[in-house]
């Protein structure tokens, strides 16, 4: 089946990760999956919701926003709607679950972690790169929070990785951009623990129902897929290990992954 790009069914996009974008958050990524591109910030805020109010633990929440030129046709600036879109507070939702997940939040004592995810361009996928951002990110906060004395123990427990796998009929395509996604017939959302352990899949048929012999073909792919950005990971600690006064961008290049 041919790609856009002529990418292969199972390869990822260039993935580019620049570090340090905001200098007053605790830990900042521009974060690209091809054309798809995020804006993550962290920070931490001395207080938490009220229903966790002296119980020496911490929370985790989530904004995702797409900026208004972020799409085709401009979207309006939620902060001048009547409110967020439900998609977008479906994804905020979502990137908070899956962090909580993964986050020992009683290290952090009664603090909130809060996670901004900014799409300045979107082209499909953009769960998957502002999970993916984050990660790098919270990481750089997490050292930071470290050096400083705010935290006495990491508070990551575990690493995690997300990739898009669309379907076409009997194809699956790892990593679908906006063109893509506006023509298969179904596609998920795979995150996964550093083990390959499941923390959560959202996807839907929205043409043609799938088997379930299709769906664990796409969870194959998936489970492939995530080695190449599990690999970038890497590259981006070893570069950023190096130096951090300074803003770093590591890059790969598209990889065939199974």
């Amino acid at each position: 089946m041919q790609r856009c790009n002529n990418r292969a069914y199972d390869q990822v996009r260039p993935l580019k990760a620049t570090y340090n974008v905001f200098p007053y958050a605790d830990g900042s990524m521009l974060f690209e999956m091809g054309n798809t591109k995020v804006f993550v910030a962290i920070t931490l805020q001395t207080s938490v919701p009220p229903f966790l109010r002296g119980k020496k633990t911490g929370w985790l929440t989530a904004e995702y926003a797409l900026l208004p030129a972020s799409t085709h046709v401009r979207n309006t600036r939620e902060s001048n709607a009547q409110g967020k879109s439900g998609r977008s507070v479906e994804i905020s939702r979502f990137i908070g679950r899956v962090f909580r997940s993964v986050c020992n939040l009683d290290s952090i004592g009664e603090r909130t972690i809060i996670i901004d995810c900014d799409v300045l361009q979107a082209d499909g996928s953009t769960r998957a790169a502002c999970i993916n951002g984050v990660l790098l990110a919270l990481q750089v906060a997490e050292q930071k929070w470290l050096k400083n004395n705010i935290i006495r123990v990491p508070c990551l427990r575990d690493s995690l990785t997300a990739i898009s796998v669309g379907m076409v009929g009997d194809h699956v395509l790892v990593d679908i951009d906006y063109q893509e996604d506006a023509s298969v017939d179904a596609d998920f959302t795979f995150v996964f623990t550093n083990a390959k352990k499941i923390i959560e899949i959202q996807g839907t048929a929205e043409r043609e129902p799938c088997t379930w012999q299709l769906y664990e073909k796409a969870y194959f792919a998936a489970s492939q897929g995530v080695d190449h950005i599990k690999n970038f990971f890497d590259e981006c600690d070893m570069l950023y290990s190096t130096s951090k006064s300074e803003p770093k961008r590591a890059m790969s290049s598209p990889a065939n992954i199974l």
